[in-house]
């Protein structure tokens, strides 16, 4: 057996059968109850984020003054700005961490989903050597692949999953991400922006749709936590449809006007 079978996949497979066993048989809320656990396993990592993200934001009036002061020195105002990261302790690449460690779970999981959920004589076989000699896992196999209106194996036919995949990665993208100093910098995050979620909506159209499910759960959780952990909406902005009211004592009448 390889180190990736032994150390991620096969634990992450016979976890989520043995959580599906505990939720009536439902693998669909078997990875709904793994993204909470994961989530939870890396909450310290993802704590750390939020507070850099957090003191990025109350460092904005700063951050704008050094935009003044050495704008048109572009070297200067990295140097200047690097230094304010440094003395508040704040790493502005820090929000990446928390997605790069998902990575193995996320492939291990597509493994899973897919040995889990096994259709032919085959796959069982394959199946039977990577289950744990437990007794609960034993027992709710074969399991089905029958989650409201998907299947688990296969990708959402009515493109559900794949637009709150996507506009979760969007909102989680905006309030997290703060303004570049560089203007090409910022245009490069702009690209991002539109770029991630696209592609991650994309993906979900290509893979199982148990794997979108945990994505968009992952995403959720992360934008709630986010949320009541910094207190507002980050960097995302909200802009009214509605024309603000002019404060009262300040309006002027027509004849006032002419």
């Amino acid at each position: 057996m390889n180190p990736w079978d032994f150390i991620i996949a096969n634990p992450v497979l016979n976890v989520l059968i043995a959580l599906s066993h505990f939720l009536f048989g439902q693998f669909g809320l078997a990875i709904i109850a793994l993204t909470i656990i994961v989530r939870l396993i890396t909450w310290p990592l993802n704590n750390r984020q939020l507070k850099s993200t957090k003191a990025l934001q109350d460092m904005q009036p700063k951050i704008q003054e050094l935009q003044k002061k050495y704008g048109k020195n572009q070297q200067k105002l990295q140097q200047e700005m690097m230094k304010l990261y440094k003395e508040a302790g704040v790493n502005p690449l820090g929000c990446l961490w928390p997605m790069l460690i998902q990575f193995p779970i996320w492939i291990a999981l597509y493994q899973a989903i897919m040995r889990a959920l096994a259709t032919t004589p085959e796959n069982l076989l394959d199946l039977s050597h990577r289950l744990y000699s437990w007794d609960i896992v034993n027992q709710v196999i074969p399991l089905s692949s029958k989650f409201l209106w998907l299947d688990l194996g296969q990708p959402d036919p009515y493109w559900i999953l794949a637009i709150i995949v996507g506009g979760t990665t969007w909102i989680q993208q905006k309030m997290s991400q703060a303004p570049a100093v560089d203007p090409r910098q910022e245009s490069t995050n702009r690209i991002m922006t539109l770029m991630m979620p696209l592609m991650f909506g994309f993906l979900t159209l290509m893979f199982p749709s148990g794997l979108a499910i945990y994505w968009a759960v992952s995403n959720i959780i992360g934008i709630i936590t986010q949320y009541f952990a910094t207190g507002s909406w980050g960097y995302l902005k909200f802009r009214s449809p509605f024309p603000s009211k002019p404060a009262k004592g300040k309006q002027t009448s027509i004849t006032e006007q002419r």
